[in-house]
Order: C-alpha cells, then sequence, then structure tokens
C-alpha cells in the first residue's frame, strides 16, 4: 500500500503543478516585459526626454559579449560542481553497498529541481510579487513566459542568468541528500525535494536577491551564505533528526568505501566553486578578480586549518580531513567574497575550518544526531561563520571594502545576524512540516531489511561494484 501511495503521491504532485500552471493566462503577464515598461514610459514624456529615454535604453540593453562567454563557463562550472562534483564526494563517503543510491539522489535531485525551476522558481524567486514581495515574487514569468532570446539581463541574455540561478536552485536541495545518505526511501526524496524548493528555497531565494525582506535589511550574501549553504545545512540537521541513525550506527563499522573518489569529488567543487562564487558578480570586472583570489585563499587556508586543529586532536591528519576543510573553506568565503580583502578571507576560511571542526565531532556527539555526510557541520557551520564573520572583516581596516554610507560594523552585524537567525527559523521550522508530511503520506525511510542490504540492490536493482 505504502508503494502505492508513494507512486500517487509524486504523480500527484507534479500533476498538482502542471494544473496549476496551466491557468496561468500568460496574456496578462506580457505589462511585466521591459518593453511594455518602456512604452508606458515614452507615451508620458516629453519627445526630447523620450529620444534621451531611447538612448539610455539601447544602453542598458547592450549585451557584452566577454561577460556572457564568462556567464555561460561559469553556469558550467556550477554543473560541474554538482554533477560529478558533489555526486563523488559523497558517494565516496557511504558504504560500497550505497554507492549508487548517492549518486542516483544527487544526479535525479538536480534534474528535477531544474525543470521546476523552469516551470515556476525563477518567476517566483525574481519576479515582482505585487503585495507579498516581501517574502516571495510572482508567476509572471512562470514557464519563463515573456523571456526570448533578445531578453537582456544587465549585460547577458536573461536565458543565461535563468540557466545560471537554476544552477544554485538545483545544488543546494542536493546538499541535503548528504545528512540522510544510506537510509532513505527515493520516492520520499522525489516528493520532499519539490515541496521544499517551493516553501523553502525560492522565499529565501527572492528575500535575498530577489529585492525582497532580507535585502531591505542591507545583510550582505554575495553567492549564496544563507540562501544556499545555511538554507541547506537547517533542512539537513531537521532531516536528519526525523529520520533517525542509522541502524548500527556505533556498533558497525561505517566508515568511508572510497576516500579518492571523495577527493576527487572535493576536488572538482573546489575548481567548479569559481563558477559559484565570481559568476555571482554577473560581469568579468575587477570585482570578480577580487571574488576570484578570497576563493582561493580561504580555501586553502581552511585545508591547513582543518588539518592542523585533527592533527592537534587525533594524532594524525587525514585525506578526508583535507576535503572536509576545503569545503568549509568555500563554504564560508561565499556570502563574503566580494566584499573582504584576500586576508581577510585567509582567516575567514581558518576559523571557519576549525569551528565546522568542532561540529563535526564535539557537537555531533554531544547532540546525539546521525548527519550521515556532516552537511550541518560543515555547510550549515561555516555558512554562519561566513555570514556574520564578513560584517567584521569587511572593515578597511581589515583589508575589506568598507560599509555603505550610514552602516557601521555594529549596524551591519546586526543586520547579517539577523538574515541568519530568520533563515534558520524558516527553514527549521518548514523543513520540519515538510519532513513530517512526507513522512505521514509514505514514510520517510526504508525497510530495515532494505537498508541492511543496502539502497542499491533495494532500491535501484544494481551495484557500483562487481567482483
Amino acid at each position: 500500500m505504502k508503494k502505492l501511495l508513494s507512486k500517487l503521491g509524486l504523480v500527484s504532485l507534479l500533476s498538482l503543478f502542471l494544473l496549476g500552471f496551466t491557468n496561468i493566462s500568460f496574456a496578462d503577464t506580457s505589462v511585466f516585459s521591459n518593453n511594455s515598461y518602456l512604452v508606458a514610459e515614452m507615451e508620458e514624456m516629453p519627445a526630447g526626454d523620450e529620444a534621451m529615454a531611447s538612448e539610455e535604453a539601447a544602453e542598458e540593453a547592450t549585451i557584452d559579449t566577454g561577460d556572457t562567454a564568462w556567464m555561460i563557463v561559469a553556469t558550467i562550472l556550477v554543473i560541474v560542481m554538482a554533477i560529478p562534483g558533489l555526486a563523488l564526494f559523497y558517494g565516496g563517503l557511504v558504504r560500497a553497498k550505497n554507492m549508487l543510491s548517492v549518486l542516483m539522489q544527487v544526479f535525479v535531485t538536480f534534474s528535477l529541481m531544474s525543470v521546476l525551476w523552469v516551470f515556476y522558481g525563477y518567476s517566483l524567486a525574481f519576479s515582482d510579487g505585487g503585495a507579498w514581495n516581501d517574502y516571495i515574487g510572482g508567476l509572471s514569468a512562470a514557464f519563463l513566459s515573456g523571456i526570448t532570446a533578445d531578453s537582456v539581463s544587465d549585460t547577458i541574455p536573461e536565458f543565461v542568468f535563468v540557466t545560471f540561478q537554476l544552477t544554485f536552485a538545483a545544488l543546494t536541495p542536493a546538499l541535503i541528500v548528504g545528512a540522510f545518505a544510506e537510509r532513505i526511501k527515493f520516492s520520499a526524496l522525489l516528493l520532499f525535494m519539490p515541496l521544499w524548493l517551493t516553501l523553502v528555497y525560492l522565499p529565501i531565494c527572492h528575500m535575498v536577491w530577489g529585492g525582497g525582506l532580507i535585502d531591505s535589511w542591507g545583510a550582505v550574501d554575495f553567492a549564496g551564505g544563507t540562501v544556499v549553504h545555511i538554507n541547506a545545512g537547517i533542512a539537513a540537521l531537521v532531516g536528519a533528526i526525523i529520520i533517525g541513525k542509522r541502524i548500527g550506527l556505533g556498533k558497525t563499522a561505517m566508515a568511508p568505501h572510497n576516500l579518492p573518489a571523495t577527493m576527487i569529488g572535493a576536488s572538482l567543487l573546489w575548481a567548479g566553486w569559481f563558477g559559484f562564487n565570481v559568476g555571482s558578480e554577473l560581469a568579468a570586472d575587477g570585482t570578480a578578480g577580487l571574488v576570484m583570489i578570497n576563493t582561493q585563499a580561504a580555501t586553502a587556508a581552511a585545508v591547513l586549518g582543518w588539518l592542523a586543529i585533527e592533527w592537534a586532536a587525533k594524532g594524525k591528519p587525514s585525506m578526508l580531513g583535507g576535503a572536509s576543510g576545503a569545503i568549509a573553506g568555500l563554504v564560508a568565503i561565499t556570502p563574503a567574497c566580494a566584499v573582504v580583502g584576500p586576508i581577510g578571507a585567509i582567516v575567514l576560511g581558518f576559523v571557519a575550518s576549525i569551528v565546522a571542526f568542532w561540529a563535526c565531532s564535539s557537537l555531533k556527539n554531544a547532540l546525539g544526531y546521525d548527519d550521515s555526510l556532516d552537511v550541518f557541520g560543515i555547510h550549515g557551520v561555516a555558512g554562519i561563520i561566513g555570514a556574520i564573520g564578513l560584517a567584521v572583516l569587511m572593515a578597511p581596516q581589515f583589508g575589506g571594502v568598507g560599509y555603505d554610507d550610514g552602516v557601521t560594523m555594529a549596524t551591519q552585524l546586526w543586520s547579517q545576524t539577523k538574515s541568519v537567525l530568520f533563515t534558520i527559523v524558516w527553514c527549521g521550522v518548514i523543513s520540519f512540516i515538510l519532513f513530517k508530511i512526507v513522512d505521514a503520506v509514505i514514510g520517510l525511510r526504508v525497510s530495515e531489511e532494505d537498508e541492511v542490504s543496502g539502497l542499491d540492490t533495494s532500491s535501484h536493482g544494481e551495484t557500483a561494484y562487481r567482483n
């Protein structure tokens, strides 16, 4: 019966999406196009002003081929981060009997989120939400209505911007997979992820980058500290607690089965992250250069920081520790990479790696939750360190770019802290409700027999390795 409910739940969910959007009158949304605004404004302008407005609009609508070329490359780099980067990083960390299940979960999550982004995600994240604009956008651009090959966003084609932001929306839910690896139903994953994208990711994305509430507070999140990493980290923590510990945890060996794969995955994440961070400037300019050096410096410092604390605490530095440190550094610098200097980036990466190490060991053991691949400990914790720490390190005396007029370190620190706390509460509460709904409808966890035999065979009927 649960298998039947599982299939019906997924079909019903997708049907509701499609049914809802087929009722949208796209003819009514044409007023949101840039051309319509331009025509309305020009009708009210005197002739001289009309000519000037036409010249300004022409300048604004010019595509820069250099920026466009870079943004296409950056978008591809973020895709490489997810598949194969994140998939291999996670896959190597689980036991051999669950390797393919993790690859499958990342691969399919990335694919499903991509389609939903085109259906309605981009519109809800980046269009005007009217009376609800503080929290969510509208449906004026659902199914990318009104966007053509001639549409321009700043200096790049709007379709390029849509695809670049698509990769963020597709990667973020895939990060959550690591928290409940080796024990979640594939059908439950397929039901939870669209709900989470719709009710958690899209509102936070709009509030930060779409002109919503958090943006109005003056909080800085250049490339996704709150939108991506804190969001994913908190959802991961909630999911790990609700779904429960893996069978045999603490009694059965659960060491990573393929650390070379994890190292390759971490390296692909490191390289692809330049698309993530540098691409968020949306141009090939001086700020992009600052973001580039900061991303590299913070990540390298974080590797050294994690290895130093691990060596001191455990007596030996590990390859897994180095890879984990790299991810912690990449996460921490993400929100800060355009506002701190290279030395500030090194400090931020080093500190974040040490705190993340503590979270993945001492804090995790003290609280007793089973976050299989330390999504919260690395993405959540390092994301918080980066989002709040930038308020201090962006000060000119620390090599940062400084604050806006009328903003002090204290006021920026409050804006950052408020944005972090809001994201934690929004994501935590809604994620909890969604996990509970999915558990009630089809069940979150595989049977004990399937978990013991491994999800590769029980869920997908295949194995990663053959003798």
